[in-house]
């Protein structure tokens, strides 16, 4: 497999679907194509007319969007481990992607995600807050329902966690103010070993993105 990616310290999406393959084990070839360059269109088009990062090449298949690509990885290399194995926790944790997926469009605007940004602060509307308010209330009754069987949203690692990890780069860097119970979860992901080596990667590109550098 390889999986065409983008900056490490700035592409939440391409996160996503490197974290599932990497901290699966999955042997796959990466290629980063850094963003906001001349030839970034044209280096991206090379893989998928989708214009978008990531993409997955899988011999002849192509798939792309983080969740598709998660959703392709579960079923033909993990027997669909990559979701809780409960009916009724899947159809929850899918909710919960979806919902990250296709919201929290102030979040994404006002705190980019920015590996390598230190004590960071913006300034904070009733929609930031509104967003933030929501991403701590879930994260808080996931873990207070799935605590017992391990430190994940699920309890065990998933695709759901995948799919949050972006958010834990910004409530960390942010400085966001979450609950204890969210503030653990963070500390949790943010120790994951692979999450360490994207972080430590990250803080080794050379690119800047002047949009994405907001925050004092």
């Amino acid at each position: 497999m390889k999986l065409i990616i983008g900056n490490k310290n700035y592409s939440s999406w391409s996160l996503r679907a490197w974290l599932l393959l990497a901290a699966k084990d999955l042997p796959f070839e990466e290629v980063r194509i850094p963003l906001c360059m001349e030839n970034t269109e044209s280096a991206i088009a090379e893989y998928t007319a989708a214009g978008k990062v990531p993409v997955l090449i899988d011999n002849d298949l192509t798939v792309w969007d983080s969740l598709a690509i998660c959703e392709y990885i579960s079923e033909q290399y993990l027997d669909g481990n990559g979701w809780p194995a409960d009916a009724e926790e899947r159809a929850v944790a899918r909710s919960c992607c979806a919902e990250m997926h296709s919201g929290f469009f102030t979040l994404r605007e006002a705190m980019p995600m920015n590996c390598r940004a230190v004590n960071r602060r913006v300034p904070m509307t009733a929609e930031l807050q509104e967003d933030i308010s929501r991403i701590d209330s879930l994260w808080t009754w996931l873990r207070e329902k799935h605590a017992p069987r391990g430190p994940w949203l699920f309890g065990e690692f998933s695709i759901a966690d995948c799919m949050f990890a972006p958010v834990v780069f910004r409530f960390s860097t942010y400085n966001t103010a979450v609950s204890d119970i969210s503030q653990n979860y963070i500390q949790t992901v943010l120790e994951h070993p692979k999450i360490q080596l994207w972080r430590e990667q990250a803080k080794g590109e050379v690119e800047t993105i002047e949009g994405e550098e907001v925050g004092m």
